[in-house]
C-alpha cells in the first residue's frame, strides 16, 4: 500500500454537513491512500452514510474541502462520479434481470458500450466463473455469490476508487471471507478500497480505520495501534469504548 503526498486519492479537510440546526458531519479530516483499505466506522447515526454521499458527489458539503480521485466535490461532482465504483448492501443489483443482463446494464450505466463493454463483462464473468449462469436470474443466485457480483459490476469500469457500504450484511461468515479475499486481491492491484462494516472482525482486515462518533472523527489509526491504544483485544473492544460516547440516534 503506498502512504506518499503523492498517492494520496481521498482529501477532506475539515468536511462539515448541516442539516438546519442539525450537524451530521462535525469538520471531518482525514486523507486516504491509493490500494488502501479503509475502514470507516461507527453507530448507526454517527454520520457514515451522509460523509459517503458526499465522497461519492451525491450530495454537497456544508463547508470544508474534498477531493475524490482529484476532482472537487463542490463543482465537479459528475467526474466524481465517473472515477469510483459503489456498491451498498441495500441496492445492488436488479432480481428479475440475468446476470448477463445486469453486467451490460450496469456497464451501461458506467459508461462503457459496444466492443469494451462486452469485453469487459466477458472478463467479469470468467473471472468469477460464472460462465454457466449468464443467463440465471439474480433472485435464483445465494445472496454471497449475488454479493460477489454487485461488487465486481461496481468495478467493471476500473475505477481507481471503490466504495463499499456494509457490503457483506447478512452473508454467512464463509462468504464473507471469500469477499474480503476479493477485496484485497483489488486492493493489491492499486484500487482503493473505501469500506463501511457492522462486523468488527472485518474492521481487522482494514489497513487504517476511522471511527465516527455523533458526527465526529474519533480515532483514526491502524487496528493494531487503536487495540494497543485502547489496551483492547480486538476491534469490537476499541468500537464499543469509543461509541458508548455516543448520544444520538438514526
Amino acid at each position: 500500500m503506498a502512504n506518499s503526498k503523492n498517492d494520496i486519492v481521498i482529501e477532506v479537510k475539515d468536511l462539515v454537513k448541516r442539516f438546519g440546526s442539525f450537524v451530521a458531519d462535525d469538520h471531518l479530516t482525514f486523507d486516504v491512500y491509493k490500494g488502501e483499505i479503509f475502514g470507516f466506522l461507527g453507530a448507526n447515526g454517527a454520520g457514515k452514510t451522509t460523509a459517503i454521499r458526499m465522497l461519492c458527489g451525491l450530495l454537497q458539503p456544508t463547508s470544508g474541502d474534498v477531493k475524490v480521485a482529484g476532482f472537487d466535490a463542490y463543482t465537479q461532482s459528475d467526474l466524481i462520479k465517473a472515477n469510483i465504483g459503489y456498491m451498498s448492501q441495500k441496492f445492488s443489483l436488479y432480481n428479475d434481470l440475468s446476470v448477463w443482463e445486469n453486467i451490460r446494464f450496469f456497464g451501461g450505466i458506467y459508461g462503457l458500450w459496444g466492443s469494451e463493454l462486452k469485453s469487459r463483462a466477458d472478463e467479469l464473468i470468467n473471472n468469477l466463473q460464472m460462465n454457466n449462469s449468464r443467463d440465471v436470474l439474480i433472485s435464483s443466485l445465494p445472496l454471497g455469490w449475488r454479493q460477489r457480483l454487485s461488487f465486481a459490476v461496481s468495478m467493471i469500469h476500473k475505477p481507481p476508487i471503490v466504495f463499499l457500504d456494509e457490503p457483506t450484511g447478512g452473508v454467512d461468515p464463509i462468504a464473507r471471507r471469500q469477499f474480503w479475499e476479493m477485496i484485497n486481491e483489488v486492493a493489491a492491484s492499486g484500487t482503493t478500497v473505501f469500506v463501511t462494516t457492522h462486523y468488527m472482525d472485518e474492521a481487522e482486515y482494514c489497513h487504517r480505520v476511522a471511527i465516527l462518533v455523533d458526527g465526529k472523527m474519533v480515532a483514526l489509526n491502524t487496528p493494531a495501534n487503536l487495540k494497543k491504544e485502547y489496551s483492547a483485544s480486538s476491534m469490537n473492544e476499541v468500537f464499543i469504548s469509543l461509541a458508548r460516547q455516543g448520544q444520538r440516534v438514526e
